[in-house]
């Protein structure tokens, strides 16, 4: 039986979401998550479900540092991501960061469906209205993606908290873990990003922000 994951903040969109794979493929097991914490804890679980609905702005989910890590660790997943933004260019970032399609939240239920369909048989898809010509990513963003992918699931867990100004002694409360091991997770993301303290850690992952100036904020 196919498994559809469907990752969204928002109650009422995710509902919309799970009603539009339930007509595109009636016999799916739909599996829901309202962060990114929640949504790791599910592919974890189901790693080979067929297909990821993923918010480009659920929190934990700071511009293309979910898609770029999920794409490293499960590269067989295909993944639709779903954002408000109606720019081209954030759509084509998508697709040149890994994602098979891309849905902007205006779009009417039956697109969403011809969508996932069309992910589903192995197809790219984008709206009509948003052209489909591949974007190429900046070297450096390009760099982060593959640096960020490297991460094992608890080390991205780690560093969202860290991007969220939480410090080693919240992060570990929050993952039920010790201090000392987050300190060890620090030391291993730091020598995958490249960098050599926790300031430097935010700057990197700022790289693959929609603004790459700053870090967007959750919506």
């Amino acid at each position: 039986m196919p498994e559809i994951l469907i990752a969204d903040d928002h109650p009422l969109f995710r509902d919309a979401l799970c009603r539009a794979a339930a007509q595109a493929v009636p016999s799916a097991t739909l599996l829901q998550a309202d962060s990114v914490q929640a949504l790791l804890a599910v592919v974890e679980a189901h790693a080979d479900a067929d297909l990821l609905l993923l918010d480009l702005h659920m929190p934990g989910a700071r511009g293309f540092s979910a898609l770029a890590h999920l794409r490293g660790q499960y590269p067989q997943l295909p993944i639709i991501i779903v954002s408000a933004h109606e720019e081209a260019e954030v759509a084509r970032r998508a697709l040149a960061h890994g994602a098979a399609g891309y849905i902007p939240k205006s779009l009417a239920s039956e697109s969403i469906v011809a969508a996932i369909r069309a992910v589903l048989d192995g197809e790219i898809w984008l709206p009509a209205r948003m052209p489909g010509a591949a974007a190429e990513l900046r070297d450096a963003e390009a760099q982060v993606a593959a640096r960020i992918a490297e991460l094992t699931p608890q080390q991205f867990r780690v560093l969202n908290m860290l991007a969220d100004g939480l410090l080693n002694k919240q992060i570990a409360y929050e993952l039920g873990i010790s201090e000392a091991t987050i300190k060890a997770h620090m030391t291993a993301i730091m020598r995958k990003l490249g960098c050599n303290n926790r300031t430097q850690v935010a700057l990197v992952a700022s790289q693959l922000a929609l603004d790459s100036d700053t870090l967007p904020a959750s919506h």
